[in-house]
């Protein structure tokens, strides 16, 4: 497979870049870095962002409720935490604002892969959505003590790699999933459950995306936001942690188990990650499955196949996920 060509987005232009060389210590990635854009955009067709003000409702779904955001409690013990290194953040410079890209490094820089033939896929360069004028970025303490994702949701998913095709048997309407839907995700009998949990920590709007690769290799993202960091906080600990083993367990996975492969050099700042692989014997696919806790925001990375999901694909989709949210 041949590396990706990094081009550039109309609306962003590079900024020059000297890669260092990474010979005594691996590469650690960095948090991401927002900047100040220019005046608020006007939000006038349907669905539009960002958030609806104090009281108000989007999409037809849950109220948005603004208490004093308190200080986050603790999270709980890491059960996990994801590693693995497989960007570089580069900044780039645009009119009116800065942006910042995420490309890949160089394959021998990096652990786990060594070698062209790994099997990573080729996504697009990716660049995170323009803030409004004035929002904070989203693990910022200070200015954002209820660590809110104020950038369209649906733009920090991350986008089809080369050779992916939209799954149709994920119902997702303009980038968004509801509530019960997101619930078939799980066993049927923890469906109810997932529902109601939901509901009590009001889940604002569930984005996602689905897609299926020529191997047959089936990958389901999905990013639910809540109203504060510490009502996902309390959604994730409540309903999701289950320590050795997850609490919850996917249709497609009916038992999973703590994935201690994973390297625990490095990780960003402010973002948890939680890693689960299904135990053999596997069911009619192998599942892997990742939760990535950021501010308000929980994602699920789901990659599952007939024969074995490989490792490396689900590394890449999870850091990559996972550097878009932080």
């Amino acid at each position: 497979m041949t590396e990706p060509t990094m081009g550039g987005s109309p609306s962003y232009e590079p900024a020059p870049h000297q890669a260092q060389p990474h010979q005594a210590q691996p590469y650690q990635p960095q948090p991401p870095a927002y900047a100040q854009q220019g005046p608020y955009p006007q939000q006038t067709q349907p669905g539009a962002y960002p958030p609806p003000p104090p009281g108000g409702t989007y999409g037809g779904q849950q109220p948005l409720w603004q208490p004093p955001a308190p200080p986050r409690p603790p999270r709980r013990a890491l059960r996990a935490v994801l590693t693995w290194t497989a960007a570089v953040v580069v900044l780039a410079g645009v009119a009116g604002g800065v942006g910042y890209g995420i490309t890949k490094a160089e394959r021998n820089d990096l652990p786990l892969l060594s070698t062209k033939s790994d099997g990573r896929w080729d996504y697009p360069e990716l660049k995170l959505p323009a803030l409004p004028h004035g929002a904070p970025k989203p693990l910022e303490a200070g200015p954002n003590p209820a660590a809110v994702h104020y950038a369209d949701l649906r733009k920090l998913l991350l986008p089809l790699p080369a050779d992916g095709k939209e799954d149709p048997s994920v119902k997702i309407k303009d980038g968004w999933i509801s509530s019960a839907d997101f619930a078939t995700v799980y066993a049927e009998d923890d469906r109810s459950t997932v529902r109601q949990a939901l509901r009590d920590d009001a889940v604002r709007h569930i984005a996602a995306r689905a897609w299926t690769m020529p191997d047959g290799t089936r990958t389901q993202i999905y990013l639910l936001q809540f109203n504060t960091g510490a009502l996902a906080d309390h959604y994730y600990d409540e309903v999701l942690s289950g320590g050795i083993s997850a609490a919850l367990e996917l249709e497609a996975a009916p038992n999973t188990v703590l994935d201690e492969s994973w390297p625990a050099s490095a990780r960003l700042d402010g973002v948890d990650l939680y890693v689960y692989d299904e135990e053999k014997p596997y069911g009619k696919t192998h599942a892997r499955q990742a939760y990535v806790v950021a501010g308000d925001t929980i994602g699920l990375v789901v990659q599952e196949k007939a024969d074995g999901a490989a490792k490396v694909p689900f590394q890449q989709t999870v850091i990559l996920q996972h550097q878009l949210l932080g």
